[in-house]
């Protein structure tokens, strides 16, 4: 792109053989925010010719907030460290959030591996369970990968981002519903892809499915009725995971009362339309740092 719209934003940690492998694949300017790696990510991005923010400590998902207000473009697009633009896509993304000014979110097609098969997301977001309002791009969604989206930056701004709160772990959930809840329209638009190749490193396996309960739980606490609060808590008494969740989410709750605050009747109505079996919410979360 000549006069680039789009940014693309990478928040990272010690992922710089993944770095070295997708920065020349991107088609924007690249900010990569870099999470207290210990190992040369910071200079593998710079050599890719990517900006460089370095934090000095693991910000999680709200290292991408680092990166959107760095941006000098309308539009941001977010990538993992293994996963990256299709050609065209970007531009593509950006012609059609002028075209659509309600709509803050784009969450694009998915496709994972060599084989490039269809995320099971992708292809939950295409049943449309919320319809398709005229002044969206596409069906409406309530829920994203984080590694998959271009947002509108300012509406991602002036609603505070990703939750510095939640770290990783199903961080998605509470920017969609804010988003939602400020009158913005998210719509996936499959027509949009990003190739997602998983990394080979794991990702502190131990704990994963604890944070994602425990963020499950704050979401609720933070944006929904108390009695589902009180229901996702009981569920997930099931599992050791779960119940550690259930603490760590618990121990939480009075620091976070001030910032609860009650979803449009529309916004939660919305939500449970989605909270059938197998519907996608993003509460699941994908990805850790």
């Amino acid at each position: 792109m000549d006069e680039p719209r789009v940014t693309t934003v990478i928040a990272t940690r010690d992922r710089a053989p993944e770095l070295s492998r997708t920065l020349p694949r991107q088609q924007a300017p690249v900010i990569v925010v870099d999470n207290a790696s210990t190992d040369e990510t910071p200079q593998v991005a710079r050599a890719a010719g990517a900006r460089v923010i370095e934090l000095p400590y693991n910000a999680g998902a709200a290292a991408r907030n680092v990166g959107a207000m760095a941006a000098a473009t309308p539009y941001v697009a977010f990538a993992d460290d293994d996963s990256w633009w299709e050609p065209g896509a970007l531009g593509r993304a950006a012609a059609i959030l002028d075209a659509h000014p309600r709509t803050a979110v784009l969450a694009a097609r998915v496709l994972v591996g060599d084989t490039g098969r269809l995320d099971p997301v992708s292809a939950d977001m295409a049943r449309a369970p919320l319809g398709s309002p005229g002044d969206l791009p596409g069906p409406a969604i309530l829920g994203f990968l984080a590694c998959s989206v271009v947002v509108r930056r300012q509406a991602f701004l002036d609603v505070g981002g990703f939750s510095e709160e939640l770290h990783f772990g199903g961080e998605e959930e509470l920017l969609a519903l804010d988003l939602a809840a400020a009158s913005w329209g998210l719509a996936y638009v499959p027509e949009l892809v990003i190739r997602h190749h998983p990394s080979d490193l794991a990702r502190e396996p131990v704990g994963r499915r604890r944070r994602e309960v425990r963020n499950q739980l704050l979401t609720a606490w933070l944006r929904r009725p108390l009695p589902v609060l009180g229901r996702a808590a009981l569920a997930s008494l099931a599992t050791a995971d779960g119940r550690a969740g259930v603490v760590d989410a618990v121990r939480r709750l009075p620091a976070l009362a001030r910032a609860r605050r009650r979803l449009p009747d529309d916004v939660e109505a919305a939500v449970r339309t989605l909270a059938g079996p197998g519907r996608f919410t993003g509460a699941e979360g994908v990805g850790e740092q």
